[in-house]
């Protein structure tokens, strides 16, 4: 059997494309609907019951759509939101993400790595669920990073790649702000915890330079999302 049905994606706005990219290349034959609840993005600085509004009214959305599965490409919306998305759609599987905090902390040789995320995130049961028991015996530096949202929106999707000039040397120093302090503590990984962030990553890989590792969750998530299709018989 085929499901022909599509895999829903929501986000606070264009972040989760770096989610919904790596899944179609992992399951080319699967069809796909992103919502970008942009009139409210930033989830990240917003109380967690207002997350939850906002997560159900987007899971609404794709249901709508006949959509099979939802992913939460949302870090800040993960946090607040997948266990009362689960608990209210039972029948709906839901891929949520957390910062990888276990690879960094099990791959350290400096015993220090960063993570970048939202308040949102840090809060979260799952981040701080994952710290405590994976990361015992490193030092874990959080930095929250809500200014990079604000400019990924600002590229609506152009490539970081091909900026030049004064919007370059712009951006630049608003990433380096953040990244030169963990690259100064002997960080040797930096987690990227929001799902906007990998669209920022080429320069971040730049500026923290070749002996630090920065950890993508993209590729991962959507591994994930394939093993939950496959194991429920959803796939196409």
């Amino acid at each position: 059997m085929s499901d022909k049905r599509p895999v829903g994606f929501f986000d606070s706005g264009i972040g989760g494309t770096c989610i919904l990219a790596a899944f179609r290349a992992l399951c080319p034959k699967e069809r796909t609907i992103y919502h970008a609840d942009s009139e409210h993005c930033p989830y990240g600085n917003r109380p967690a019951d207002e997350v939850i509004r906002l997560s159900e009214a987007n899971t609404q959305e794709l249901l709508r759509q006949g959509c099979k599965m939802v992913v939460v490409a949302c870090n800040t919306a993960t946090a607040a939101a997948i266990d009362w998305l689960r608990a209210h759609h039972p029948d709906v599987p839901f891929i949520g993400l957390e910062p990888a905090v276990k690879p960094a902390a099990l791959k350290s040789k400096t015993g220090v790595v960063a993570v970048l995320a939202t308040a949102g995130t840090f809060n979260g049961r799952l981040y701080n669920e994952t710290k405590a028991k994976f990361a015992k015996d490193v030092t874990v530096i959080a930095a929250v990073a809500d200014e990079f949202v604000v400019e990924v929106e600002r590229l609506k999707g152009f490539p970081v790649t091909e900026l030049a000039g004064a919007e370059l040397a712009r951006l630049e120093r608003i990433v380096r702000v953040k990244i030169e302090p963990l690259v100064a503590a002997k960080a040797d990984h930096i987690v990227l915890g929001c799902t906007h962030f990998p669209h920022l990553k080429p320069l971040i890989e730049r500026i923290a330079g070749p002996s630090v590792v920065i950890l993508d969750p993209s590729e991962a998530v959507a591994r994930q999302a394939r093993r939950v299709l496959a194991a429920r018989g959803l796939l196409a």
